[in-house]
């Protein structure tokens, strides 16, 4: 194979194979953990039928409870993503090209930060933030909209690099769009990839994250399977593997609506 060239079919389906036995050996041994009968060395779906049963309802609420926060969590961050970082970056790559750089510096500063630092630093502004909009979980998207920063910038510029926004804002501006049309019928639809991609990032960010949530006192996904995992395992790698079965399908379906380009209409 010469130097600089694609790697052929057999060299592809080697590499796909090695990195999908590297993911799958712990998600098989997670799966086999989950059946186990205690140390007997048989196997039961007791584990998964104890989850759903209404009388053990409420030794598993924690953990209902716990996704339910991050599910909202995960959304509201997404929100600020999407209206937040998303029109900032449009608007400096047509009006204030210059600023470029620093918009980036700013948005990378928080992936050089350790989680337990930038903790340190938010926690004198979550008391501003209590007596302003109290200690509902879903606060916590403030500090996770700073997390997630520097991927989603990453995702979304990839995407606005690829495409010539000021050419084809320019063209419709020219045929008498407004700037509102441009932003929604032109130019977001070039940038679904890199939006998509950023939104899948800040999820998996979101449902990944304990650090920040365990020292502000926040309840989430992960420091309630920290809690449960002490006095029945077996739940919270069940509910860990749900997780991941849950990023892996949302991850299918943005790959799939990626991947459509729009319709057109046809006169």
């Amino acid at each position: 194979m010469r130097i600089g060239s694609e790697p052929g079919r057999l060299a592809r389906r080697t590499i796909l194979t090695v990195v999908g036995l590297i993911f799958a050996i712990p998600i098989i041994s997670m799966m086999e953990f989950t059946f186990r009968d205690g140390l007997g060395g048989g196997y039961t779906l007791e584990h998964w039928v104890a989850l759903f049963d209404p009388e053990q309802n409420s030794k598993y609420r924690q953990l209902f409870q716990a996704v339910q926060n991050s599910f909202v969590l995960a959304v509201v961050t997404v929100t600020i993503i999407l209206f937040v970082l998303l029109p900032t970056m449009i608007l400096v790559q047509l009006q204030f090209p210059k600023l470029r750089r620093v918009l980036e510096f700013i948005c990378i500063i928080p992936i050089t930060v350790p989680a337990i630092v930038l903790v340190v630093g938010l926690a004198p502004v979550y008391s501003i933030v209590v007596r302003v909009f109290g200690s509902s979980v879903w606060t916590l998207a403030f500090a996770y909209g700073i997390t997630v920063l520097p991927y989603a910038y990453r995702a979304i510029q990839a995407s606005i690099s690829s495409v010539d926004m000021i050419t084809l804002s320019e063209a419709a501006r020219s045929l008498g769009a407004s700037w509102l049309n441009v932003l929604w019928r032109v130019l977001l639809p070039n940038l679904r990839r890199g939006i998509l991609a950023a939104s899948l990032i800040s999820v998996a960010v979101v449902l990944g994250e304990y650090t920040i949530a365990s020292l502000l006192n926040r309840q989430n996904l992960q420091t309630a399977l920290v809690q449960v995992s002490k006095s029945d395992p077996y739940a919270a790698v069940i509910f860990a593997l749900m997780a991941l079965a849950f990023v892996f399908l949302l991850l299918l379906l943005i790959g799939r609506v990626g991947s459509t380009r729009p319709g057109r209409k046809t006169t």
